[in-house]
């Protein structure tokens, strides 16, 4: 049996739509062999298809059928650290177990290029899955099926404060709420401020992320979806935060905050408590920069 542990990652940083993400320290553990019929475990008792719809399975069937390969079963165990439909990546740490777990059993036919890749198609965009795969910061584009990236190592001066609620906000919603068509103003700020997030956090930077998660594309739009989501932002930033943003499609928050402020959490969770919002979750992550990996068991 192989065991896979692939990192939630956050994606967009505010302004880098599709295009930009990283990884932080948060794990989803899937267990993986050869099985003759189709067995799917939950070990921390999160709720998920047990059968032929569980998407890890689901993906690395695929994988089997476009190699030309047959496929009796498997036999899966899953740990879902990764909260589903909170903005995390919960659907591309799937897609990549189920394609690495896949690749390793049929003896490692497709490169990690190949996963990356296919990956970002299954997904529709590389930003959740490639530093899923890769971890540290990643710059990408899907362009005629090929994923064009820049990775960079996350510095450990920085931590990410994840602001989870205690609802979730599917992405087909969130996507829906976005217009169809934008401004040529709010392109080029959108533009200059994901370049800004790239270089800053590459350099060490940080002053800039304030005004490089600055977002006309996505996140006036989305919330409206999180309930007080604007007001914990600026709490973020009155407190100390670099900077704040809505993680991939919601409903999670992300600050950016210095690594040596270690009271930043506590005071937003002070904050949270006297909202009514006691069922969020504030958790604090370092960026991971190992990205998924494997080990037989």
């Amino acid at each position: 049996m192989i065991e896979i542990k692939i990192p939630a990652t956050s994606a967009n940083l505010g302004s880098g739509f599709d295009s930009l993400g990283l990884a932080v320290g948060m794990h989803n553990r899937v267990e993986m062999e050869l099985w003759d019929g189709v067995w799917v475990e939950s070990l921390d008792d999160t709720p998920i298809p047990t059968d032929e719809h569980n998407l890890v399975y689901k993906t690395a069937k695929y994988l089997f059928d476009i190699c030309g390969r047959p496929l009796k079963g498997l036999h899966i165990r899953q740990e879902n650290a990764i909260p589903m439909a909170r903005g995390l990546g919960s659907s591309s740490a799937c897609i990549v177990a189920g394609l690495t777990g896949a690749n390793i059993l049929m003896g490692s036919p497709l490169s990690q290029s190949d996963i990356i890749n296919m990956a970002a198609a299954m997904e529709g965009h590389p930003d959740n899955s490639t530093p899923a795969i890769l971890g540290g910061q990643v710059t990408a584009a899907l362009e005629n099926g090929k994923v064009y990236y820049c990775r960079q190592e996350l510095r450990d001066d920085l931590k990410f404060i994840t602001i989870i609620p205690d609802f979730e906000l599917k992405t087909s919603q969130a996507r829906a709420a976005l217009p169809r068509e934008v401004e040529h103003r709010d392109a080029v700020y959108n533009l200059s401020r994901a370049a800004l997030m790239a270089a800053s956090l590459a350099s060490g930077q940080y002053e800039n992320l304030r005004v490089a998660c600055g977002d006309h594309l996505h996140q006036p739009y989305r919330l409206g979806l999180i309930r007080g989501g604007q007001e914990v932002l600026s709490c973020c930033l009155e407190n100390g935060a670099y900077g704040a943003y809505i993680s991939g499609a919601g409903s999670t928050l992300m600050a950016m905050v210095p690594a040596a402020d270690v009271g930043f959490a506590r005071r937003l969770r002070c904050w949270l408590d006297a909202r009514d919002c006691a069922g969020w979750q504030v958790l604090e992550l370092s960026g991971d920069n190992r990205g998924t990996a494997v080990a037989q068991i």
